[in-house]
């Protein structure tokens, strides 16, 4: 039986030198044809938004940015790519997807833990339906103390046993 992985921000604004293995972790998550169906999300930093408001931060604004990256590009099926302006985590399309479709339990993996993935796993938690996050298929833009933050939260609000490692990190707690 599979269950849903929901794929949360791992797009081109948010790949650097703490994130770079999350997109080829991830196509190995997939590739083990154990989650279904492949639910997205798109970080956009909406120009009337509170990122650019009160932070006076410009990016992630257009692609390519918002774009999700190449090695996911293939799995992304139109109408499971949800946008989400600025760090909402479930947007009322998201909801109704998961709720409409009678999802009791949702694996989720992306960027930045400590933002992003914290506010969906929570808000999924919210509205009833068992957020399980993957550990090893998340990472923080800012870093593995913001990563290890983000799972300290997490831990604390959906219980520790709802954070998993897949055993895709080789070993390596951080970023290679």
């Amino acid at each position: 039986m599979t269950e849903p992985l929901l794929i949360v921000d791992v797009q081109l604004g948010f790949i650097n030198e703490f994130t770079h293995h999350i997109p080829q972790r991830i196509v190995r998550l997939i590739q083990r044809d154990e989650y279904a169906p492949l639910i997205f999300t798109r970080f956009v930093n909406c120009s009337d938004g509170p990122y650019t408001r009160f932070l006076n931060w410009h990016n992630c604004n257009c692609e390519p940015e918002t774009s999700i990256v190449t090695e996911l590009e293939s799995f992304a099926q139109q109408g499971l790519v949800f946008y989400k302006p600025g760090l909402c985590g479930m947007t009322e399309d998201l909801t109704s997807y998961l709720r409409t479709s009678a999802i009791e339990r949702v694996f989720i993996v992306g960027i930045d833990t400590d933002m992003c993935v914290l506010k969906i796993a929570m808000d999924v938690f919210d509205i009833g339906i068992e957020p399980i996050v993957l550990t090893d298929c998340c990472a923080s833009t800012e870093g593995l103390q913001a990563h290890l933050a983000g799972l300290s939260v997490l831990s604390r609000n959906i219980g520790a046993q709802r954070l998993r490692e897949v055993g895709l990190s080789d070993g390596s707690l951080a970023a290679p």
